[in-house]
């Protein structure tokens, strides 16, 4: 089991007098590692009868924590292959930051692909999250977002019109939110909403999931500084590979 591009066995060790299980030890540090990309998808974890040695533990503490993988989907035992790293699922803080920026920091080597890049008339929906008057003619950038080439998310971004310029080849070089700020706009605040859909069928065809399949939905209106509307956000994720992170505090 070595780290990703790497002839280097990867770092794991367990300690013997914490009182968190060895198997759990183990498991999280496998899980870190598939996060932050040393052990990439469809990397092999070599022989759990090896791995055991190394680390002075039964097979059985090795394969509990194998498991625990597996059973998150991380992991999947192939007959004749072994065990093998599928993919590692997104957990997103809510904070104002952009897909591409946590998928980035995440080590996920985000890519995007842009689906429109156009103008339209606001609905009622758009023009009341912009601040516009409905059917006045609105920017819509429509992206899959990407990761180890697996499809991730469904994009769509309502701008006010003339923000900043938006170059199909400059959304697939990076985030968004960069570009608005490399264009002097400030973002300040944001409202959102975090919710749960079936997949209808273009998103499922879009997102490689089957027809109903679970979808995470987010909206977010962006304010920037002055108090203005920048951006109206429709997004749809794959569940099984996207969580949302709540950081909750007591009230006094």
């Amino acid at each position: 089991m070595t780290a990703h591009g790497s002839d280097r066995p990867l770092p794991l060790s367990v300690d013997r007098t914490s009182p968190v299980p060895l198997y759990f030890q183990l498991a999280q540090q496998l899980e870190a590692a598939v996060e932050q990309g040393r052990l990439a998808p469809g990397a092999l974890l070599g022989n759990e009868i090896d791995l055991a040695a190394r680390l002075g533990l039964s097979r059985p503490t090795v394969r509990q924590a194998i498991q625990s993988l597996v059973d998150k989907g991380l992991m999947v035992r192939r007959r004749g292959v072994g065990t093998q790293v599928v993919h590692s699922k997104v957990r997103r803080p809510l904070e104002l930051s952009s897909l591409y920026d946590d998928l980035e920091a995440a080590g996920q080597r985000p890519a995007t692909g842009v689906l429109r890049n156009t103008t339209e008339p606001a609905t009622a929906e758009v023009a009341t999250a912009l601040g516009v008057a409905e059917g006045s003619e609105v920017h819509l950038v429509e992206r899959l977002r990407s990761a180890h080439g697996e499809p991730m998310a469904l994009l769509r971004n309502h701008l006010p019109p003339g923000l900043l310029p938006l170059l199909t080849e400059e959304l697939e070089a990076t985030g968004l939110y960069r570009l608005m700020r490399a264009s002097g706009v400030t973002l300040h605040s944001a409202r959102q909403t975090v919710g749960a859909r079936a997949a209808d069928d273009r998103q499922a065809r879009v997102l490689s999931e089957p027809v109903g399949a679970p979808l995470l939905t987010m909206e977010r209106t962006t304010y920037d500084d002055t108090g203005r509307v920048v951006e109206f956000g429709s997004h749809v994720y794959r569940a099984e590979r996207y969580a949302f992170e709540f950081q909750l505090l007591v009230r006094a």
